[in-house]
């Protein structure tokens, strides 16, 4: 390769090192259910690993000082043990760099030819290969599935499914169901009209990689491999994630405990092997073959010996064809990749999140450079601040250094949250604000409070380790709309257990719902995919995990209550003794272990 390596020389000339090419074996996949990211290659200079511990990541030689030191807090301030980085530009790859540990107890470091799962990333690649049977004319996008896949075990009665709606997560189906239940009969229900909003949805993506294997003829990792990996140079990208690949793949970690609404700074313990082979997210690469599939996108399709997908093909893949909250307020969703903009630019953008990974990728289309982070932990966050961070220094946007991570410590408007909060039962919890920091006093201990999402927070203290805090406000006339003063702040929830704020004015009984006592429990299941699930109930309602409301739609059966027309179905299975022995969570089913928080 003779590529140059600056990025529109705002990046200094960097490189990486060869080594013989490995062959190619394994891979990975998505998100679920969470509580609450020294080789060689000829014509490219060097770049380096450097070994680190989670609290100090050493610098790497050719990388800016200030993303060094980014890099080095980021990893400190979100326990990660190692970190692989690539940036590339229209021209190729630009800096290839690795951080901290594969391995802790041995101190072993990460090298950039360790291969790092890269999650849900994989469905832009996915998305490029329908584009490119669409443009050898063997599929269309706006054609029904149920033409390609007629025995699809599916239920569309709000409307035909097209591919391109599976492509844009509006298909109305749920997250994550099998696409074959192991339950003879059962069928994936649709949950509102086609095209109408976005559901993130993994099912829709394991149907296209289905789809891929019945017009191509080939599995789906034939498929990626000779289509994608192969144009692109990618020599050192599996297609799926088994034991077979295993020596390849970085050893990653997970919480030690895995109930847990923010497990960060917790113990880490080794993740066990995983096999995983679905067009949702099976894909596991080192940071020089991202930065080839980076150039590419780049280039709008175009890779180093023609084009990859046709032009109009990648404006599909690239066009904001719907609203995409999850991904921002102001994001869209293209083909297998979320979009928005950055800085006034447009951005194309994904997360990825293994059981012990997780990964981003952003590219700036109109500076023309791009960015892949992947950590060797699950911990519920992603790397998106280093892809971010790395962009704008790449594009000498920046003339000053970000500051540090603060771990969620400063609150924005933090006197907002303070005051006296009481429960029915006469417990008191006191909320301070001090220096922008919120603390919680509860029966003489001073606990710190940690910023989780939007109003909820968490305690650092085992009273308070099963659920996050979270603070309720005064009901928004229009709950649609974000505009205007933020509401007041009038209440505060932790698992099962409610307390009315100082500025709460209605009744504070405990409003308990007999008929909700059966469903109460903790449920689990032996899928690493499948995080633990706690319903409790809190004044007369069932919540998942604390945090996830949920409203009664049949007999024992409920919905997400606050997304209209939620496509995730929650059913409660097979009472015994007053109590369900099994939970049925979006079509994944759990045991339940034990009642109420009991773990």
């Amino acid at each position: 390769m003779g590529e140059s390596t600056s990025v529109d020389d705002a990046v200094p000339r960097q490189g990486v090192v060869a080594r013989p090419p490995i062959p190619e074996t394994a891979m990975s996949r998505r998100d679920l259910l969470t509580l609450v990211a020294a080789s060689s290659v000829a014509g490219l200079a060097t770049s380096a690993s450097a070994a680190a511990v989670p609290a100090v990541a050493r610098p790497v030689a050719g990388v800016p000082r200030k993303l060094n030191r980014f890099i080095g807090d980021y990893m400190r301030a979100m326990n990660a043990p190692g970190l692989t980085l690539a940036i590339a530009t229209r021209r190729g790859p630009a800096t290839i760099a690795a951080y901290g540990f594969v391995n802790l107890a041995s101190k072993k470091p990460v090298t950039t030819a360790d291969r790092f799962e890269i999650g849900s990333i994989t469905k832009s690649f996915t998305a490029l290969v329908i584009l490119k049977l669409q443009d050898a004319g063997k599929l269309a996008v706006q054609q029904p599935i149920l033409r390609y896949l007629p025995w699809l075990p599916i239920e569309t009665d709000f409307g035909e499914i097209l591919v391109h709606h599976l492509l844009t997560h509006t298909s109305g189906m749920p997250d994550d169901p099998p696409v074959i239940s192991s339950e003879p009969g059962v069928r994936v229900r649709q949950a509102y009209a086609p095209g109408t909003r976005f559901h993130y949805s993994n099912w829709g993506f394991e149907v296209l990689g289905l789809l891929i294997e019945s017009v191509d003829g080939r599995p789906w990792p034939t498929v990626v491999a000779s289509e994608i990996f192969a144009p692109l140079g990618m020599t050192d990208t599996a297609p799926t994630i088994s034991s077979a690949g295993r020596s390849r793949i970085a050893q990653s970690y997970v919480p030690l405990h895995d109930d847990r609404p923010y497990p960060r700074h917790g113990p880490l313990v080794p993740a066990g092997n995983l096999t995983f082979a679905k067009a949702s997210g099976a894909i596991a690469s080192t940071p020089l073959d991202m930065a080839r599939y980076m150039r590419m996108l780049l280039n709008r399709g175009e890779g180093p010996s023609g084009r990859l997908v046709s032009e109009q093909g990648f404006t599909l893949f690239s066009t904001a064809h719907t609203e995409a909250p999850v991904f921002g307020p102001k994001a869209s969703y293209g083909y297998g990749i979320g979009i928005d903009d950055l800085d006034g630019h447009k951005r194309l953008r994904h997360t990825g999140g293994m059981v012990s990974f997780m990964s981003s990728i952003q590219l700036d289309m109109d500076a023309g450079v791009g960015v892949f982070v992947s950590i060797n932990a699950q911990q519920g966050y992603r790397p998106n601040p280093v892809a971010q961070y790395a962009i704008q220094l790449a594009r000498g946007d920046l003339d000053h250094e970000a500051p540090p991570p603060d771990e969620g410590a400063i609150v924005k408007e933090a006197g907002s949250y303070t005051g006296v909060y009481r429960a029915a039962d006469g417990r008191v919890l006191e909320v301070r604000a001090e220096s922008e920091r919120l603390v919680l006093l509860s029966d003489g201990a001073r606990i710190p409070l940690q910023h989780l999402v939007e109003d909820q927070f968490v305690a650092e203290h085992p009273r308070f380790a099963l659920f996050p805090l979270i603070f309720g406000r005064t009901p928004a006339a229009n709950p649609a709309s974000s505009e205007g003063p933020a509401l007041a702040i009038i209440e505060l929830s932790h698992g099962s257990d409610w307390y009315a704020g100082p500025r709460y004015s209605g009744g504070t009984a405990s409003l308990e719902k007999p008929d909700l006592v059966p469903y109460v429990g903790f449920y689990c299941s032996g899928d690493s995919w499948l995080d633990p699930i706690r319903i409790v109930q809190r004044r007369g309602q069932l919540w998942a995990n604390g945090v996830m409301p949920l409203e009664r739609i049949g007999d024992h059966v409920f919905r997400l209550a606050d997304e209209p027309m939620s496509p995730e179905i929650v059913d409660f299975r097979a009472l015994i003794g007053g109590q369900a022995q099994w939970l049925n969570f979006g079509g994944n089913l759990l045991r339940r272990m034990f009642v109420g928080d009991a773990a």
